[in-house]
């Protein structure tokens, strides 16, 4: 996979994550973190960082801005999510990359929500307030854990059917990648 594969694959994903936040949808069912795993583990590590926060960054200009603090826990999230995308990479199992997927849904949760009670003025400053804003938001993380899981499970399933299926891909058999993070193809 060359350069240019790579850069036309990165944004095809930067679309589709665009799109689905654009399009009516559940609240936090989106594929933010599907397009960390799949960068991850097709196009390399840097883009498992890289992708979530732009899709991230270009949907927000459309959906709307909020709290600055709250959107450093939220791009922070998608940062933290990008690394633990590294793990499931190099262990590929559906296991390992089902309970990270799950796990990064439940990282989210814990920092965003307990941004959102840090820094908003709904919740009373106590364990109790902080308790309360994680009942609320149970919610949202069911839909987050299923979007996920749903679109991770289709993105992985795209790229294997790409590589399976497409002519002049036949002949590669995995992506590696290596220690600058880009990726290369190794033939069967």
């Amino acid at each position: 996979m060359n350069a240019k594969h790579l850069c036309i694959i990165a944004l095809l994903l930067v679309c589709f994550g665009l799109l689905v936040r654009l399009m009516p949808h559940l609240p936090n069912a989106t594929p933010i973190t599907a397009i960390a795993f799949v960068a991850s583990m097709y196009l390399g590590k840097r883009w498992a960082l890289a992708l979530p926060v732009v899709t991230l960054a270009l949907s927000d200009l459309f959906v709307g801005l909020y709290d600055w603090r709250i959107m450093i826990s939220v791009y922070g999230s998608f940062v933290l999510i990008g690394f633990v995308s590294w793990y499931a990479r190099t262990r590929r199992t559906p296991l390992v990359v089902g309970c990270s997927v799950i796990g990064s849904a439940l990282l989210f949760f814990a920092v965003t929500n307990t941004a959102v009670w840090m820094f908003s003025p709904w919740y009373e400053k106590s364990i109790v307030g902080l308790l309360y804003c994680y009942e609320l938001a149970l919610p949202f993380l069911r839909n987050m854990i299923l979007g996920d899981v749903l679109y991770t499970f289709a993105l992985v399933a795209a790229f294997e059917i790409a590589f399976a299926s497409a002519p002049h891909l036949r002949r590669v058999r995995a992506v590696r990648i290596q220690h600058t993070g880009t990726a290369s193809v190794s033939p069967q």
